[in-house]
């Protein structure tokens, strides 16, 4: 399957992220199959901060948000393979999981949407 976005809220329509580019998101990851959440950042206050295209994060957030304008709210709908598989993560995810994050594009490097401040980040990777 891969993934799936459905738009939220529209970007600005012109500035995408590209591979190698740093960004800064804000997510909030369920399970597909009942709804639970497992990870937000949101939830913490704090951005995501990643380097997209390069493997720091799972397959569907590579392609996926590779998808996405400065400013855009979507939820992302990923099978197990572009997830964590068959190993799942940790005790939280379990195995050949589908997972959706409802993700929001707050900055691409120092480009910034509009309505958002930096206040910090968090750095670990979703992998």
């Amino acid at each position: 399957m891969g993934v799936d976005k459905e738009l939220l809220k529209a970007g600005d329509g012109t500035t995408f992220p590209k591979q190698g580019d740093p960004l800064t998101m804000h997510y909030t990851g369920t399970l597909a199959s009942d709804g639970s959440q497992f990870d937000s950042s949101v939830s913490r206050g704090k951005p995501f901060q990643f380097v997209i295209g390069i493997g720091q994060v799972i397959k569907g957030w590579d392609e996926g948000v590779m998808q996405m304008s400065l400013g855009e709210k979507s939820i992302l709908k990923i099978s197990s393979d572009y997830g964590y598989g068959e190993s799942g993560a940790g005790n939280v995810i379990p195995p050949n999981a589908d997972l959706n994050f409802e993700v929001e594009l707050l900055a691409i490097g120092t480009k910034k949407a509009p309505g958002f401040a930096t206040s910090g980040g968090s750095s670990c990777a979703i992998l």
